[in-house]
């Protein structure tokens, strides 16, 4: 039996969920049956690198430096010409396409070399996340669901991250109930799974952090006020906050601290490659986004038994519901509504003065976490479509 070979293509390895997704894939895919390149661009500058991740895994990286995050006609174009002629050379049996940018410029050349050639390829798509909201324009954004749903008219398989993303591509008529999946992310977690609570009898102060690109759809300015609200109302504990990653909005985000007179509480820390002692020393993590498919940070955070307080977007309630649900808890204890600083703040309240709670949701986290978001289950769930596709695609 020939192998099936497959062309996954990523906007670029920065650091995040995604990145971490396709190089995972391309590095556990059974060797024997599987043949991968995987395609990326170069990440900003602003960006964290993640293409390290790949080489310790020695896995070669066809890289399009064309291939990258800012629209540009003429450097979307050259990399367009590039994936197709990639593909034309290879004559992949899949191509698979994550992240917005890949997924329209990689489809796009799967579709002329369909056209074009007696060989045909099947199209996969995976929304880690998307841009509908919350990023561009109503104008842009209503432009980009245009192009989705032509798009998915000549893929063959969408795949969501989580049900909740599952369901809003539905609602915005992108693909059919049929074609569209929820494959859930797969992640090495055991060094978070193995952090013990951290006992310091000098610490004197409660913890709290973000971890993310600082970039305005996290929407750090709201974690900032946040702490502001927080440190005024509750005078139970002394409070530090951390903001953790770097981005465009590093030195705006350092002059509002200075502005809100938070100098003594917010400390800022740029990208780790292991953030286990990070996790470690927080005693509750936030999350403020306008727009998520399925956070990293927050799978990391539940890994570590850390207990969350996010906004109700994207795949979030898929994280964090569950936990809730095997309970006996309502959600809203950690979820507020997208840029509702006051019920945010509320929550977050009531677990810094329950630490009997903080500490089962967490528990309740971990578990939740080690069952669903494995490698091995990822993996597996991917080897599974691609058999059933490339077995429909030999009967026809």
């Amino acid at each position: 039996m020939r192998k099936i070979k497959i062309i996954r293509i990523i906007a670029r390895l920065n650091i995040g969920g995604p990145a971490i997704h396709t190089v995972l894939l391309t590095e556990g895919l059974n060797k024997n049956r599987f043949d991968t390149i995987l395609v990326a661009g170069i990440p900003h500058k602003n960006e964290g690198d993640m293409n390290y991740f790949a080489r310790e895994r020695n896995i070669d990286v066809f890289v399009i430096p064309e291939l990258c995050r800012n629209i540009n006609f003429f450097n979307d174009l050259i990399a367009f010409f590039k994936i197709f002629n990639l593909i034309r050379k290879e004559n992949p049996d899949i191509v698979h396409t994550h992240t917005a940018k890949a997924g329209i410029l990689g489809r796009v050349a799967g579709i002329f070399y369909n056209l074009t050639t007696n060989n045909k390829c099947r199209l996969v798509h995976t929304f880690h996340g998307h841009v509908f909201y919350g990023y561009f324009s109503k104008f842009k954004s209503g432009l980009y669901i245009q192009i989705e749903k032509f798009l998915a008219r000549f893929t063959d398989k969408i795949i969501t991250v989580s049900e909740n993303l599952r369901r809003e591509l539905i609602q915005f008529g992108i693909g059919s109930e049929d074609k569209i999946i929820t494959i859930y992310l797969g992640l090495e977690l055991d060094k978070y799974l193995n952090i013990n609570e951290l006992k310091d009898s000098k610490r004197t102060y409660k913890l709290i952090g973000i971890i993310g690109r600082l970039v305005p759809i996290k929407n750090h300015r709201m974690f900032l006020d946040i702490a502001k609200a927080v440190i005024k109302k509750f005078t139970k504990y002394s409070m530090r906050f951390l903001i953790v990653g770097g981005g465009e909005l590093k030195s705006d985000l350092i002059k509002y601290v200075h502005s809100q007179e938070l100098d003594n509480f917010v400390e800022f820390v740029d990208w780790q490659k292991d953030l286990s002692k990070i996790y470690q020393q927080l005693d509750i993590v936030c999350l403020t986004s306008i727009n998520e498919g399925t956070p990293l940070s927050l799978i990391e955070a539940m890994a570590a038994a850390k207990p969350i307080v996010a906004t109700d977007v994207g795949g979030i309630r898929d994280l964090v519901g569950p936990v809730c649900k095997t309970m006996g808890l309502p959600v809203s204890i950690i979820l507020s509504g997208s840029n509702n600083r006051e019920v945010f703040v509320k929550n977050l309240i009531s677990l810094l003065d329950d630490e009997l709670l903080s500490r089962k949701i967490g528990e309740a986290g971990r578990k939740f976490v080690r069952e669903m978001f494995t490698k091995e289950r990822l993996v597996k769930d991917l080897e599974v479509l691609y058999n059933s596709i490339f077995k429909q695609r030999r009967e026809n």
